[in-house]
């Protein structure tokens, strides 16, 4: 029989990257995870990690038995939760990251309808751009991600895919929008650029399109903000690059005009709803997830140009 502890303690060594601050997380002496670890390493006449200048590097031994050990304890989560359901008792708790391109179509209803659905579910909402939300499905930190424009990946399970083009953001009475045909990239070097920094799924595809297009994008603003860009734009200041979704509300106002890009790449961008492949989601997790496919306008259909519709 593995050593359960022992696991848990290799577990938290390989995420943290080291002895000492696994141990500093977990509050507890370093000595008592190397004990711990040596014993289970002895117990299998193995080595399950390996010490270096930089820290610490699992084996291949080592990561065979932390990958069993989490999907034991997801495996035993979900069984869990299903007895509780049994009992009429949906409870646990969800982790999900999402972008922040997601938030304003997150809180106008769906939030808040899930929570006074299911008020035994604690939801923990991690913001992360498209990199980063990827990585914390894959280390168990989350049990599921919004992503926007997200790279293929077998290690993710989508739930949900809609189209949700990567479109132009101007004010409305700007000057492109009376542009005959779909904007290009050279179009827009006689206004200033607002960019996502480089982490945001929006700005990858923008950077993709302008390498393949051999145009140098000089951005005169670069944030981590959605409001931020917003503001540039409904300012007047310059231009930007969003789903048309993200602004649903300024476009209602009046304030905002989307147009579209003339680059099919741009115009075939996915919003996905996904989790780690192999990993057993919870009652409370598959509750959450179907809820997010029904209320969110991002998951529940295309975007509304798209379709023909109005936001």
């Amino acid at each position: 029989m593995l050593n359960t502890r022992a696991l848990s303690y290799l577990s938290e060594v390989i995420r943290r990257g080291s002895l000492r601050k696994a141990a500093t997380y977990l509050s507890i002496d370093v000595s008592a995870i190397s004990r711990q670890i040596r014993y289970l390493e002895e117990q299998l006449d193995t080595r399950l990690m390996e010490r270096h200048a930089g820290g610490i590097k699992v084996t291949e031994a080592g990561r065979l038995l932390v990958d069993h050990y989490h999907t034991q304890q997801a495996a035993e989560d979900a069984v869990i939760s299903r007895l509780s359901a049994l009992q009429g008792l949906v409870s646990g708790q969800v982790r999900i990251a999402v972008g922040e391109g997601f938030i304003a179509d997150l809180i106008s209803a769906p939030l808040q309808s899930f929570m006074t659905t299911y008020p035994g579910i604690e939801l923990e909402v991690v913001m992360a751009g498209v990199n980063e939300a990827m990585a914390l499905v894959k280390d168990r930190e989350v049990e599921l991600a919004l992503l926007y424009a997200p790279p293929v990946d077998p290690q993710l399970t989508c739930h949900v895919e809609t189209r949700q083009p990567l479109d132009l953001i101007v004010p409305t009475d700007h000057e492109l929008t009376h542009f005959p045909r779909p904007i290009d990239l050279q179009d827009l070097l006689r206004w200033p650029i607002g960019l996502m920094d480089k982490p945001f799924g929006m700005r990858q595809m923008v950077n993709a399109v302008a390498h393949q297009e051999r145009i140098f994008l000089q951005a005169r603003l670069h944030t981590n903000s959605v409001a931020v860009l917003k503001n540039f734009v409904r300012s007047g200041i310059g231009v930007t690059f969003m789903p048309e979704l993200t602004v649903a509300e300024e476009i209602q106002q009046g304030d905002i005009t989307v147009l579209p890009m003339a680059y099919p790449v741009l115009s075939d961008a996915r919003a996905q709803i996904v989790s780690l492949t192999g990993r057993e989601l919870t009652v409370a997790a598959k509750a959450c997830l179907a809820h997010l496919c029904r209320g969110m306008r991002f998951f529940n259909a295309d975007a509304p140009r798209l379709l023909g519709t109005r936001c």
